[in-house]
């Protein structure tokens, strides 16, 4: 899994690329923990080149989330392939975070 942030004024931009699953979920809880603190919890994720995820990248997904919301942010998945949108919507994962 490939992970790119970068701060765009009030938000932030992650791309992801590859899959995401037990043998990197630790590094990409790394990458991602500076999404989780700070001024900025506005973060637009960007999946086009995202394969897979594990239930480990659900759940890492799901702190992402709740973190951003503690801090009145938003956050959007955009550009899901067919076959992880499927994850998201078998799991409910699409019902908590927002998917376009």
């Amino acid at each position: 899994m490939d992970v790119k942030i970068i701060k765009e004024g009030n938000k932030q931009s992650v791309t992801l690329s590859g899959r995401l699953d037990t043998t990197n979920v630790s590094k990409f809880q790394e990458d991602i923990a500076p999404l989780m603190e700070g001024d900025y919890p506005n973060i637009e994720i960007d999946c086009t080149d995202m394969e897979y995820t594990s239930s480990q990248g659900l759940r890492m997904f799901l702190i992402l989330q709740k973190s951003v919301n503690a801090r009145n942010g938003n956050m959007v998945m955009k550009n899901m392939k067919a076959q992880v949108k499927e994850v998201f919507d078998i799991t409910g994962f699409s019902n908590i975070i927002k998917i376009e």
